[in-house]
């Protein structure tokens, strides 16, 4: 009985904790491994009630930690997100069969709850997720192979099954040598995978203006922010391509090219040589107007003051750029904690088209999503950019979690990719995942370097989620199936095990 308290108490908070910590900033990545193996054990034997209280716990575990740079932009958010996903793994783990199924089942569960966490609600929120916490570790490079980063949350979860197994003597060691050869065969197989094939190369600049963390725009200067970039864009040295602005550098009222700073930015892009790739939001009405909304964008800008290319961002932040439910949120949160207008979605493919081809692009909260990085590469995207803006954001979580998912989506597409963020992180990343160049919190810095432009589909390209969600479903079904049948004696119906092992209340 103390063996069970402990269990039931110590269990799911190690397991949600580990993986936790599994996470970026932090990045201990075999934690994750751990996590699941001790989520593993806790739920052998467990009737479907007990199965489902302890995967919501190591759930709330998980994600509350992981996500607490939410409590500084949207407390009904953090709590909202962090309460729904909790309960998507409970209700994933009660799915989980007991018994012999039960490390069949786990890594498809974990999967399908991914898939819905990177879906549901509000577009979903694909953060402190198992593919985040190994973009640094062995299995990061599976991400090309059939299912994009749901590839490598199976692979995690068969480590992890794995792992557990080990610990059940020679009944657990079938199932760990089993475990063991999936993965050698999906680290066998990544380097041979269709990864695309360099066409060209560019000279890039990606330039950071600096300045102090954790703002808002309420209650900061967006004409000092525009600033501290012109400052930093004249920093650029020797001829380059094009050089590449944060998200939200620019902020106006109307259309850009009616402002005063559209022709500084031409002027600057004379003074560099190259076209800029600037962020900006343009502004359209007022609270309370039933009209007024925002437009979160990048364009193209040449020294001749023209806008050769637009991009407007698709997938919006949920309560950092739209209110869902406004009415109701705003009677119990702040207003300088809410933006006053929604942003409108953009509707066109994932490009910009320039002089040295076309550019894939993910704008900020996008770079979390396989399926916009698709989009901007099935678009032809020889590259692709991440101008976005982590200064709003308390601590570090999000920017070091961006990183991760750019060199997740950089694995994924074999394409190079380029964050720039207003006041960190700032990065190149290679095709491989490599963090080649990054720069700090707060520093103003201009990262420049040659990239290569690179064509052709990896699978996860090709096929997206569907074969690991297709697979995820069929080893589901599976385990059940494997649900040995015993009768009670006497009347011949079919039981579970589990409830005959636990004991009668009378």
């Amino acid at each position: 009985m103390q063996r069970q308290r402990l269990e039931a108490g110590f269990g799911p908070v190690a397991a949600g904790g580990l993986i936790a910590f599994s996470m970026p900033p932090w990045g201990w990545w075999p934690l994750a491994f751990v996590g699941i193996a001790i989520l593993d054990r806790i739920l052998a034997d467990q009737p479907t009630r007990t199965r489902f209280a302890r995967g919501a716990l190591t759930g709330a575990w998980w994600i509350f930690p992981a996500t607490l740079w939410m409590w500084d932009l949207t407390i009904p958010g953090y709590l909202f997100a962090g309460v729904t996903y909790s309960l998507f793994y409970g209700i994933g783990m009660a799915l989980v069969p007991p018994g012999r199924g039960r490390r069949l089942a786990l890594p498809a569960v974990l999967v399908l709850v991914a898939y819905v966490r990177w879906s549901w609600p509000f577009g979903g929120v694909p953060l402190a997720t198992l593919a985040i916490s190994q973009s640094a570790s062995p299995l990061g490079p599976t991400a090309r192979l059939f299912g994009s980063s749901l590839m490598i949350v199976a692979l995690t979860s068969i480590v992890g099954v794995g792992l557990s197994a080990l610990f059940d003597g020679s009944t657990g060691r079938r199932t760990a040598a089993i475990a063991a050869i999936v993965v050698a065969i999906a680290l066998a197989i990544t380097p041979v995978a269709p990864f695309g094939s360099p066409v060209g190369t560019a000279e890039i600049a990606i330039v950071q203006g600096g300045g102090p963390q954790n703002t808002r725009a309420a209650t900061s200067s967006a004409r000092a922010v525009f600033d501290r970039h012109v400052e930093a864009t004249r920093l650029v040295e020797g001829p380059v391509d094009f050089v590449l602005w944060p998200e939200n550098v620019i902020s106006v009222n109307g259309p850009l090219e009616d402002t005063v700073l559209f022709p500084i930015i031409a002027d600057l892009a004379g003074e560099v040589g190259a076209p800029i790739i600037a962020g900006l939001v343009e502004g359209f009405g007022s609270r309370g107007d039933p009209d007024a909304h925002f437009l979160n964008a990048s364009e193209i800008i040449t020294a001749d003051g023209e806008i050769t290319s637009r991009y407007d961002k698709v997938r919006r932040v949920p309560y950092g750029e739209y209110v869902p439910f406004r009415s109701l949120v705003e009677s119990v949160a702040p207003a300088e904690f809410l933006p006053s207008r929604d942003a409108r979605a953009g509707t066109g493919p994932a490009i910009l088209e320039s002089d040295v081809g076309t550019l894939g692009i993910s704008i900020s909260w996008e770079i979390f999503f396989d399926t916009r990085a698709r989009d901007a590469i099935q678009n032809g995207g020889l590259v692709l950019l991440n101008p976005t803006n982590g200064s709003s954001y308390w601590l570090t979580i999000v920017q070091s979690q961006q990183i991760a998912s750019s060199r997740l989506r950089a694995m994924e597409t074999g394409r190079w990719v380029l964050q720039a963020a207003p006041t960190g992180f700032s990065a190149i990343v290679t095709p491989d995942g490599d963090v080649i160049d990054r720069s700090g919190v707060s520093e103003q810095k201009v990262i420049q370097g040659t990239i290569q432009l690179r064509d052709g589909l990896t699978w996860a390209v090709r096929f997206g989620r569907w074969p690991a969600v297709l697979a995820a479903i069929i080893a589901l079904a599976a385990a059940n199936g494997l649900r040995r049948p015993e009768r009670q004696s006497g009347t011949g119906s079919i039981t579970d095990p589990a409830v005959d092992a636990a004991p009668v209340r009378t």
